[in-house]
Parts: structure tokens; C-alpha cells; sequence
């Protein structure tokens, strides 16, 4: 039935009839586009564009192979071996099924649908290809931008522990309100010892204030009396010279004074509270080093685990710095989308190539050989289900025979059997006559 698909004398090298001896690179590159070389041995002149499709074939799926090894790594973090086993199972998959998107289909012009299709699936997967390449161009400004954005987030991190954890000897408006997760929680605090450093310091102001007022007062008073106390007055009945009644009046108003505000006591008062003060300050100033000196260490041990966290960069935190800098800088962006179109277009061009050219001669003879095996098929489906009815036919002859011969010989059994009943009556209904006959006689 075939034997005229077989390859006529002249047409092809000469083994194609003998099939292929050895290793054939053109042909091994054309079996990735799904033709059949016994068909195409008849349109030899198209072998070149199928071999030069094939390559164009293998070319994506290396392309993918070696996309899919960077993808590996950056999410691995660091070139590993184990990158290979992904990147080969990539591209034995993109190689077959680049070589199902563009193996010869028969009458291909009258399905539009399943071409577009094609190109669909194909563009889906020239943009997954594509992407980590581009991440692979432009690794470098990727991943100084990451590197800058990790270590603003680390500065970010110690400014927030520092703004809410302060030094309690700063004055401020107190502990922000947005310090959920950036407080410290320390053994010890000078916090209370500051308040309470501030109070002494504020009543010592206080005091001291009162105490210079009353001391210029009193410095008024005892120049006062000076002044007067210096004017000697005669006794007009002794003779003798003695002191004005001003003068003791203002002597007076000076011990009134000094008794009423306490002086000498404010005065010690503040004596003792300045002692406070210098010996409370020095203990303080070591309690504040060593509150800043545990902060500064919590701050550090903080910003070494969030370090930690940032060790390989990811793909999706590299396709993140991508988009950011694309967003602020016009003529990346350009940059980044021509690359980006360009892998899509390497990896979409075995489609392109395929159903966008032209119908050839290997296609007419594809679409002229289906038909043909259609129409074969049919004809044999034909025959084989005429053969069937013919047998169907045969059996149902047979059964209907049986079937009549059965009822036959049933008939005939049937009348064998009431003739055996109607000879058995007639002999009982005589015996029964005869036995009647004997006793009327008796």
C-alpha cells in the first residue's frame, strides 16, 4: 500500500534509499524539526532550510539552557553545579517543545487557530526565558542598587533603635510613639536617676535664687548700717558719744531679716545640695556610660542579625532593583525592554520562521500525503466494516437456522408427546371399559 510513497530513481543522495550510514549532523539537526526524511528525500532542495531550522531550533534550547543556569544560581546564591541538572531538563524541554511548535502540520493554512496558539505559547516562553538573562546583563547596576538599598536599610534600622532608645541625660519630648519593634529592653536605666539628678538641680536653682536675693538684701542692710553707724551722736546728760537710734534701728531690722528668711540655714541648705549634686553627677555620668555602652551594643548585635538575614540576593529581590531602576532612569528603561525584546525574539524565532513563511514543496507533499492516508484509512474502514456486516450477516443466517430448526424438532417432540398421552388415555379408558363390563357381569 506504501509502495508508491517509496522514492523514485534519481531523486536525493543515494542513501536515502539504503537509510542513513553514520553520524549525519544536517540530518540530526533536521530530525529536531519534526520532518520525515524519506518525504522530504523528494523535495530535496528544501533540506537546507530545515537543516538551518534546526539549528536555529537548537540554538533557543542552548539559549534556554544557559538562561535557566543563571536563574539556578541567583536562586542557589553562588555558582553551583547543581545548577546543571535544571538548566539540561530546561532545555530538553524547550527543545522538544519548540520542535512540536513548529513540526510540519498537514492543510496548515486552514488552522489558524492552533498557529496562533503556537505563537501565544511560544511568546510565554521567550518571556520566562528572556528575563533572567536581562538580569544577567545588567547584573552589576542590579546589584549595586540592592547593595545600596541593604545598607540604607541597615542606617535606617540603627537611626530607629537610636531614636527609640535615647540617652536619658538628652533633653527631648519623650519616646516616640512608632517604636513597636525598635525598643530595647536593658537591666538598668538612668532614667529615674536623671529625673531625679534634674529635680535637685531645679529646687538648688530655686534656693539659690532666693538665697542671692536675700543676700543682696542683706548686702543693702549692713551698708545701710555702716553708713549710719559711722555718725556718732553726743548724750546731752552723760556728754558721751554714742550710736544714732537709726543706727540700732536698722542693726535691728538686719537681725529681723536674717531670723525671718533663715539665711544661714538656705545657705547651709545649699551647700549640701550642691554636694549632692557633684556626688550624684559623677555616680550618674558612670551609670549614663554604661546605659550607652549596653545600647550601643544591643544596636550592634540588632544590625548584625538583620546583616545576617541579607546574605545571597535573590531573583525576586533582583527583579525588584530592576524595576527601580528602570522607573527612574528613562534610558534603562529603553535599554532593559530592546534587550528584553531581543531574547523574546531569539526564542520565539523558530515559530516565526515556520508560520510565517511561505507553504513549500514539502509542505504540499506533507498536505498531499495526509489526504492520501486519510482517504486510504477511510477506504480501508470501508471494507473492514463492510467485511464485518458481511460476517454479521453470515452469523445472523446461522442463528435464524438454528433457531428454525429448534422450533422444528420442538414441534415434533411436542406432537410425539401428545400422541404417547392420547395412546395412554385410550388404553386407560379401556381397561376401565373392560374392568366395568366384568363386573356387570358378575
Amino acid at each position: 500500500m506504501t509502495d508508491f510513497l517509496k522514492l523514485p530513481e534519481g531523486y536525493g543522495r543515494p542513501t536515502d534509499q539504503a537509510g542513513p550510514q553514520g553520524f549525519d549532523p544536517a540530518r540530526r539537526l533536521r530530525s529536531l524539526t519534526g520532518v520525515d526524511e524519506n518525504l522530504l528525500a523528494w523535495v530535496w532542495f528544501e533540506r537546507s532550510k530545515y537543516t538551518a531550522l534546526g539549528g536555529v531550533v537548537l540554538g533557543t534550547s542552548v539559549i534556554a539552557a544557559f538562561s535557566m543556569w543563571n536563574f539556578a544560581n541567583e536562586a542557589i546564591g553562588e555558582a553551583s553545579f547543581l545548577a546543571l541538572l535544571p538548566a539540561v531538563i530546561w532545555m530538553l524541554f524547550v527543545l522538544n517543545l519548540d520542535r512540536w511548535l513548529i513540526a510540519p502540520q498537514p492543510n496548515a493554512k486552514r488552522r489558524a487557530g492552533p498557529l496562533l496558539m503556537r505563537l501565544v505559547v511560544a511568546l510565554m516562553l521567550g518571556t520566562v526565558i528572556a528575563e533572567p538573562l536581562v538580569l544577567r546583563v545588567f547584573q552589576t547596576a542590579v546589584e549595586e542598587r540592592i547593595r545600596d538599598e541593604r545598607h540604607g536599610e541597615l542606617d535606617r534600622l540603627r537611626g530607629n533603635l537610636l531614636r527609640c532608645n535615647p540617652d536619658p541625660s538628652e533633653k527631648a519630648g519623650g519616646r516616640p510613639r512608632d517604636c513597636g519593634d525598635h525598643l530595647l529592653s536593658f537591666a538598668a536605666t538612668p532614667g529615674a536617676q536623671f529625673r531625679d539628678l534634674g529635680d535637685l538641680r531645679k529646687d538648688t536653682a530655686e534656693l539659690q535664687k532666693r538665697v542671692d536675693q536675700d543676700t543682696r538684701r542683706l548686702e543693702a542692710l549692713d551698708s545701710d548700717v555702716r553708713d549710719e553707724c559711722r555718725q556718732l551722736i553726743r548724750n546731752a546728760s552723760s556728754g558721751l558719744l554714742q550710736r544714732t537710734s537709726e543706727c540700732l534701728r536698722l542693726r535691728e531690722k538686719a537681725r529681723d531679716y536674717r531670723s525671718t528668711h533663715h539665711t544661714a540655714e538656705n545657705e547651709r541648705r545649699l551647700a549640701d545640695m550642691q554636694q549632692r549634686i557633684g556626688r550624684d553627677g559623677g555616680r550618674l555620668t558612670r551609670s549614663r556610660g554604661s546605659f550607652l555602652a549596653a545600647r550601643n551594643k544591643e544596636i550592634a548585635e540588632r544590625v548584625a542579625q538583620e546583616r545576617a538575614k541579607q546574605k545571597g540576593i535573590g531573583v525576586l529581590e533582583r527583579m525588584q532593583a530592576l524595576e527601580a531602576l528602570t522607573g527612574k532612569n528613562t534610558a534603562l528603561f529603553v535599554g532593559v525592554w530592546m534587550v528584553r525584546l531581543l531574547f523574546i525574539l531569539i526564542d520565539v524565532l523558530p515559530v516565526l520562521v515556520k508560520f510565517l513563511s511561505h507553504e513549500n514543496s514539502y509542505d504540499r507533499l506533507l498536505s498531499s500525503r495526509s489526504n492520501s492516508a486519510v482517504k486510504v484509512h477511510e477506504a480501508a474502514v470501508r471494507v473492514t466494516e463492510r467485511r464485518a456486516m458481511a460476517d454479521l450477516e453470515i452469523a445472523q443466517e446461522g442463528c435464524e437456522q438454528d433457531l428454525r430448526r429448534r422450533r422444528a424438532e420442538f414441534a415434533a417432540a411436542h406432537r410425539e408427546h401428545v400422541a404417547e398421552m392420547n395412546i395412554r388415555v385410550s388404553q386407560a379408558v379401556n381397561a376401565l371399559e373392560d374392568e366395568l363390563r366384568r363386573t356387570s357381569s358378575l
